[in-house]
């Protein structure tokens, strides 16, 4: 291929790329790079290839263009090059090269080899499942995976999944005046064995209820009252949303996460604590 051929298919896959068309674009992108690998505007053509399979969801891809992207970008600058190629050697878990992009990047990890499981904080994903969508909490593993902190309402979902999720937040949430990113889920990384179930539950004040909520978490499962969850429009979950957390007392449904035995000894508990105040019934699955 000479460079006036090379010249044409680079704008046609600058073109492609405008028009979102993204496996001609990597093609065409790829086509060059066979002939022209190192040039001086070689790393943006592998970076844009690579983009344009992770935009496809094609993993393999992303991954194998990612590393070609990242051995031509700057270490320790916050090149996205790393970004990428740290997402997808996650989702191909190879953990070496992960490794590798988060700290090419600029981000520290914890010590180690193999998988990372450290703690980078809470933050929002927003969950995506058959045209389904909901913001929950998260409790970071890594640059890119968090376990699911809610008891989910969408269809298929569990509390204690790990997700992956993309790099560029989608929103804000702010609680008690402390901001937290909201990013979009790329994939189920790791499904959770804990089943869902939703029971009413009578509780005299606020207090009861969060008391139930704490009795669950303390032993690493799940609950979710009705009352602490909002419908918003997707415009506005896209936004800045800001709220206090608040639960109400009454009789309402909760969702809750744990195998069916350990639901209905806690709730026993719960209940035994004011038997005036706390009953529950109607314990159900989900899905």
């Amino acid at each position: 291929m000479d460079r006036s051929e090379a010249v044409v298919l680079i704008e046609r896959a600058r073109e492609a790329w405008q028009a979102q068309e993204w496996l001609r674009a990597a093609d065409l992108y790829e086509r060059v790079l066979a002939h022209y690998p190192d040039e001086a505007p070689s790393a943006v053509w592998w970076y844009d290839a690579a983009l344009a399979h992770k935009f496809l969801r094609n993993w393999a891809k992303a991954y194998e263009l990612g590393r070609e992207a990242a051995a031509r970008a700057p270490r320790g600058e916050g090149d996205p090059a790393y970004w990428n190629l740290g997402i997808a050697a996650t989702i191909q878990r190879d953990w070496a090269t992960a490794r590798d992009a988060w700290t090419g990047f600029g981000i520290e990890l914890p010590p180690g080899e193999g998988r990372i499981d450290g703690r980078f904080g809470p933050a929002c994903v927003r969950l995506d499942t058959g045209g389904e969508r909901e913001v929950v909490w998260i409790d970071r593993l890594c640059p890119t995976r968090g376990r699911v902190m809610n008891v989910p309402v969408t269809a298929g979902r569990r509390f204690g999944e790990t997700v992956v999720h993309d790099g560029e937040p989608k929103g804000t949430r702010i609680v008690d005046g402390r901001e937290f990113p909201v990013f979009d889920e790329l994939l189920l990384f790791e499904a959770s064995g804990l089943p869902t179930f939703t029971v009413t539950v009578n509780a005299a004040e606020a207090a009861d209820v969060e008391a139930l909520v704490e009795l669950f978490v303390a032993e690493d499962y799940g609950a979710e009252p009705a009352s602490g969850f909002e419908l918003v429009c997707a415009c506005c979950s896209g936004g800045t949303l800001e709220r206090e957390r608040t639960t109400h007392g009454g009789a309402q449904r909760v969702s809750l996460a744990a195998p069916e035995g350990e639901a209905r000894r806690l709730l026993d508990r719960w209940a035994a604590v004011t038997p005036a105040g706390r009953t529950w019934s109607e314990l159900a699955p989900v899905g």
